[in-house]
């Protein structure tokens, strides 16, 4: 069977619908999906049950509300179809159990935002979202929210600020004259990841437990020869990504482009645009597939933004733009920027909305394991600044700075030779230093963890746009003479907001000082990152666009806060664990065996020398000790830990981290000086290079 036969066939998409709806029903729930109006009940029953009918020719015996809880995660609980009918059963899904499900909230985290006691919550259909059988389960995407109407999950505020941003940039095109039905956010989340052996992996138990490696020395061969990028895929590799984008493209999943990272062992995929709502589902369902299929090829994926020290991290490129529902993309400059109004108004809004709102911009992306990504090993810096290219950067220079604009135009290139094709050079260049970067027609958000959800910075990108195209909508509403007042505003934007605007190295030594003298703001960590949230204009911006109430920003920030320092605590005590139960007795036993040597070399005369063993052996044994004692203190920190999770993230990040990198630096080094017979755990190379 072709792609083109068995893709989406395990979605219930267009096709399906339209062929086992009523007309009208189709006709209904189209307008719901495409236009945003409200869904009518009333035809939620031929919904459900042509959803159930094809969900059974499909072999699935059970339905499930699939949503998104505050964890990173997914969530799921399996009803079966069954119904009885006598002493027999019919297979039956209702129009309620479609629309609206009741699991048990209590265990989720809800950020205070409910009480102990209350233990029921809603989930309630998505439709905007396709419906998909995996395991012989129908999958109805949700959201999820609690009895008393607060938010518990990433997809309603998702929805929310799409609404929102739909609004308000539907009021802002109007004061130019174009009417549309519907303006969306689109984005296409590059995936990076990693590949091992499974034998390796299972013996590694920091792996198993938090996700990356808490010791090991640098391999003696990293990613310094620059020769795994784009490299030829080792057949295992090959296999598993053909298994993998033929698993995905039955979900309707756009898997485009597949290739070897900068990294060894890292890899990358990357998705067709789509909306929002429906990538963040898509992306969700790609990362648990992603493990599933590499089981099956006795590989493990690993989507820890930082698994291995000393090499590239993983992250996800969030391509993010906007887009009407006749076609017309809201970020597309045109051949000429300088003369698009339009255009330059919605850039300096969203350079506006990215300098005002860096903070929870930053914090939206935030996680103990991002904490270890950025600003290493080709990661933006934590630092937010945007970058516009040759040519709108020399546009915007020359509003603010009041310099001479000289239009740039793409120009035929070509190697040089009769036999090479006519190419055409972009006028801009990519910045890949940058974390917000414009790439022609879309920004680059480059500063996702790469196991994190798309949902959080598309939340915030969303609400911080529509704040700022509102606030555009009411200076501009009723202007005398709208196109100066337009080129007023937009230069008055740009010139407020220069600050966020960096076209340099992101990377280079001079960009954190110049950052710090621009007033930007340099959050490092997750506990220093995410109480952005708390600060009063950024509950405002929220609350403004209905996307969020204070009790829901407030409970969110906490959870994040919460979530770092339980990480950091089972890193913690993962590594004191490996430490004194398996990497310093074993450092032992190989000093013990260099003591038998150099007795034996000692007891067999003088001639034979032992100066480089005792040498050693003295080394190891004081590193050991160090060791040990790194891992005492780190215990003793862990246990006098403060209240509240502000005081704790705190102590975490400046605190136990510390004592953790200690702990590490001892016994890397030990590691280089140990005998591989006696060193516990693979080492990089058998991590990094054990897949043929």
């Amino acid at each position: 069977m072709s792609v083109t036969e068995f893709f989406g066939s395990n979605v219930f998409g267009d096709e399906v619908m339209k062929n086992s709806l009523p007309r009208e029903v189709y006709k209904s729930l189209r307008r719901t999906i495409d236009a945003g109006e409200p869904l009518d009940s009333n035809i939620a029953s031929a919904v459900a049950n042509a959803m159930k009918d094809w969900a059974v020719s499909k072999g699935a015996t059970h339905y499930t509300h699939w949503f998104q809880p505050l964890t990173n995660l997914t969530a799921e609980k399996h009803d079966s179809f069954i119904e009885p009918s006598g002493d027999k059963v019919i297979m039956q899904l209702t129009g309620k159990s479609l629309i609206v499900g009741e699991p048990d909230a209590s265990s989720f985290p809800s950020g205070g935002t409910r009480a102990t006691s209350a233990a029921r919550g809603y989930t309630a259909w998505d439709p905007t979202s396709p419906a998909f059988v995996k395991e012989g389960t129908l999958y109805i995407p949700t959201v999820f929210v609690s009895y008393t109407g607060e938010t518990l999950d990433k997809k309603a505020p998702l929805l929310k600020s799409m609404t929102a941003l739909d609004t308000q940039a539907k009021r802002l095109l109007k004061l130019f004259g174009i009417e549309c039905k519907k303006v969306s956010t689109t984005v296409g989340p590059e995936q990076e990841y990693f590949l091992i052996d499974e034998d390796v992996y299972l013996r590694r138990k920091d792996l198993i437990l938090t996700g990356r490696t808490l010791f090991g020395a640098p391999s003696s061969r990293g990613q310094e020869l620059e020769d795994h990028y784009f490299g030829v895929l080792k057949t295992r590799i090959s296999e598993y990504m053909r298994d993998l984008d033929e698993t995905l493209w039955k979900y309707g999943i756009f898997a485009k482009t597949k290739h070897n990272e900068v990294a060894p062992a890292q890899h990358e995929l990357a998705p067709v645009f789509t909306t929002t709502n429906v990538a963040v589902d898509a992306n969700q369902l790609t990362m648990e597939l992603m493990k599933k299929v590499a089981k099956r090829h006795r590989l493990v994926c690993l989507l820890h933004e930082k698994p291995f020290e000393g090499v590239n991290g993983s992250g996800k490129h969030n391509n993010w733009s906007l887009s009407t529902d006749t076609g017309l993309n809201l970020l597309d400059p045109g051949e000429n920027p300088e003369s698009n109004p339009r255009f330059m108004l919605i850039l300096a809004c969203v350079i506006a909305a990215v300098d005002r709102y860096q903070g929870i911009l930053r914090a939206s992306v935030a996680s103990a394991g991002n904490d270890h990504r950025l600003g290493a090993n080709e990661a933006p810096p934590a630092i937010i600044s945007v970058y516009l290219g040759d040519q709108l950067g020399a546009l915007v220079d020359s509003i603010v700075l009041g310099r001479e604009y000289v239009p740039k135009k793409a120009v035929p290139g070509s190697i040089g030779v009769p036999e090479s094709p006519i190419f055409p050079i972009d006028t801009t260049d990519r910045n890949r230093t940058s974390p917000f970067a414009f790439t022609g027609n879309k920004f680059e958000f480059r500063m996702l963890g790469s196991q994190a959800s798309v949902a959080d910075p598309n939340i915030v990108l969303n609400t911080i746009a529509a704040q700022l195209f509102s606030e555009a909508v009411e200076r501009l509403s009723g202007a005398h003479d709208f196109g100066k007042e337009c080129r007023e505003y937009t230069a008055e934007l740009l010139k407020k907001h220069y600050r966020i605007i960096f076209n340099y190295n992101g990377y280079g030594p001079d960009w954190e000082p110049e950052a710090e003298r621009r007033g930007l703001l340099n959050n490092k960590t997750t506990a220093d990152a995410v109480p952005e949230f708390f600060k009063r204009e950024n509950i405002d911006v929220f609350v403004r666009q209905g996307v969020y109430t204070e009790k829901e920003v407030v409970a969110r920030a906490n959870i994040q806060l919460e979530n770092y320092i339980k990480t950091i605590n089972i890193e913690a005590l993962t590594m004191a664990e490996m430490a004194k139960r398996d990497i310093y007795p074993s450092v032992n036993g190989y000093i013990a065996e260099l003591c038998s040597v150099i007795a034996a070399k000692k007891s067999a005369g003088a001639k034979l020398p032992c100066t480089h063993d005792v040498r050693l052996c003295e080394k190891l044994s004081d590193l050991n000790e160090r060791l040990f004692g790194a891992v005492e203190k780190l215990e003793e920190d862990l246990r006098d830990m403060p209240q509240g999770e502000g005081p704790a993230s705190q102590k975490m990040a400046h605190t136990v981290v510390p004592d953790m990198e200690e702990v590490r630096r001892c016994a890397d080094e030990m590691e280089t000086l140990t005998s591989s017979d006696f060193w516990p755990y693979p080492v990089y190379t058998d991590l990094l290079y054990s897949v043929k």
